[in-house]
């Protein structure tokens, strides 16, 4: 089950990162959600927002899930490997951390961490 929420979350954040939406990309995070991309880290949805505006448009994320827990019943962890696509220089592959809180909105992103390794 807690493969299928991170898919559901992760899918919807993909379609807004590929359609260059950053105010739809930030609606995927809660309120208060921190945020740390490959630049330095926000909290809250105008932070995500502001990242993803700032990124090329074109870019896309293709990611596969890795590892999934569900610590509790409004909580799920998940670790993905994804890469991101340009289309005027190379992919970047990240190692991405997410952790999704159900809220009233539905299952969201809380923190979100993103790695080069």
């Amino acid at each position: 089950m807690s493969t299928e929420i991170l898919t559901a979350v992760l899918d919807g954040w993909k379609s807004a990162v590929d359609a260059h939406d950053p105010g739809r990309v930030a609606t995927y995070f809660t309120e208060d959600a921190i945020f740390q991309g490959l630049h330095p880290y926000s909290v809250g949805r105008e932070g995500v927002a502001e990242y993803y505006d700032s990124q090329p448009p074109g870019m896309t994320a293709d990611y596969t899930i890795v590892e999934t827990r569900r610590p509790a019943e409004d909580v799920v962890f998940g670790y993905a490997s994804v890469v991101f696509g340009f289309t005027d220089r190379p992919a970047i592959t990240v190692h991405l951390g997410v952790l999704l809180r159900r809220t009233g909105d539905g299952w969201l992103i809380g923190h979100y961490q993103v790695s080069r390794l």
